[in-house]
């Protein structure tokens, strides 16, 4: 897959796809608002949100509390609420259930501590990255996964199509989604205090990825997973649509710490700092795990067993160690920030060796950083490249991710 190729092709994606860019990217007016909304629409509307049209869903992009700035370092220091519920929850069922998702999938689910879940991947046969997605295995008799909402519309048919192509061969397994459930993330430093006071379940023992089942702020069967998408400390918390909001207006009251309803411009620049990949930006159907710095997530019994799509080119890779482009962080010079697309050359001859895939103003670092893809040679950290605006160039240094360290709430071994 050659970077030189690609950037070309990059220019001709519609600038939508920019999250980094949601206020100029993002419709806005009253028409073109969609007519989806989340179970949380009339608090983001009571609160002030400013809502946008995102994956088809109209969503707060921002409060009028907090700027975007604010709300993101905010959520290093405190604790920040995010509506996520419009991602796509869905229960797999059926005795052949985990044999049905590592068909698809790169996870090892039989070897899944009961309780935990992973990171993974749904990959096409030329080892390109369909999705990536949270699956858990739970202690019931479902797996429990939660996808993109921007991909709703092809992860769903490819799910439930497999499923009746399983059972058309006579095994048993069927695919149920949460329709309008609740999903609200609790993520910052703050979490665990402001959460602990209101559940019965002991979130000492409730490590990164792992999930479990339990009463929060008087709701019962509310899932709880420790995980989220912006570096901190927190969960998501899978709830009943009718309860939704009285669960996110009792996490505001707290006063364990300064809590605060944040939206997509905090989520998208919290996610980038922690060098984490949005789909359709920085991972997509032409790039493998490999080259997306993302082969943690083909998990080492799957490299021997295969058996998912493009398993052959993507175990190559990692034998191998021959790509052609890598995903690397960028810490750009003062001025203009790199946003998604811009190309990427050398300093000397001014050949195209690459593209930034996302890019913004860190807030809480005060540099413009980004996430871009260059030729493997060109990857090494400490590499001086330019980000080419057209008529001015910017120099940028390959860093490594995440450029905010992460605070997981990982078990210590």
């Amino acid at each position: 897959y050659s970077v030189k190729f690609a950037v070309t092709m990059a220019f001709s994606l519609s600038a939508l796809r920019q999250p980094a860019q949601l206020l100029r990217g993002l419709s806005t007016s009253a028409a073109a608002l969609s007519s989806k909304k989340t179970c949380l629409h009339d608090l983001h509307q009571k609160h002030g949100g400013k809502l946008v049209d995102f994956a088809g869903y109209e969503m707060p992009v921002q409060y009028a509390d907090l700027s975007i700035k604010d709300s993101t370092i905010h959520t290093r220091a405190g604790v920040s609420i995010f509506d996520v519920s419009h991602m796509l929850q869905s229960h797999i069922k059926g005795a052949d259930r985990v044999a049905f998702m590592e068909s698809l999938t790169t996870a090892d689910i039989e070897g899944m501590p009961v309780n935990t879940g992973s990171l993974s991947v749904f990959t096409n046969e030329k080892g390109g990255i369909e999705d990536d997605l949270i699956v858990s295995k739970t202690d019931k008799d479902f797996l429990y996964l939660v996808t993109n909402a921007g991909c709703i519309d092809k992860d769903l048919p490819y799910l439930q199509s497999n499923a009746a192509a399983w059972r058309a061969k006579g095994k048993d397994v069927t695919i149920e989604t949460l329709d309008g459930r609740g999903l609200v993330a609790v993520q910052g430093p703050g979490m665990a205090a402001v959460l602990q006071e209101g559940t019965d379940l002991d979130l000492a023992s409730l490590f990164f990825m792992n999930t479990v089942v339990g009463t929060v702020f008087g709701i019962e069967n509310c899932r709880v997973t420790r995980c989220g998408y912006t570096g901190e400390d927190g969960v998501e918390i899978s709830v009943d649509p009718a309860q939704a909001a009285t669960l996110v207006e009792r996490l505001l009251q707290s006063k364990k710490s300064s809590v605060k309803l944040a939206g997509l411009g905090a989520r998208d620049a919290l996610r980038l700092e922690a060098g984490l990949c949005l789909y359709g930006n920085d991972i997509d159907d032409k790039t493998t795990p490999v080259e997306a710095g993302l082969a943690f997530t083909i998990a080492k019994r799957r490299r021997q067993t295969l058996g998912f799509p493009g398993a052959e080119k993507i175990v190559e890779q990692l034998t191998t160690k021959k790509w052609n482009k890598s995903r690397v962080g960028l810490i750009a010079e003062p001025g203009r920030a790199p946003r998604g697309h811009a190309p990427i050359v050398a300093p000397i001859d001014k050949a195209a060796v690459g593209y930034v895939t996302s890019g913004c103003p860190s807030p809480c670092l005060g540099k413009n950083i980004a996430i871009a893809y260059v030729d493997k040679i060109d990857s090494k950290v400490g590499t001086k490249l330019l980000v080419d605006f057209g008529k001015k160039q910017t120099g940028v240094t390959v860093t490594k991710m995440p450029f905010v360290p992460t605070k997981y709430y990982t078990k210590k071994i």
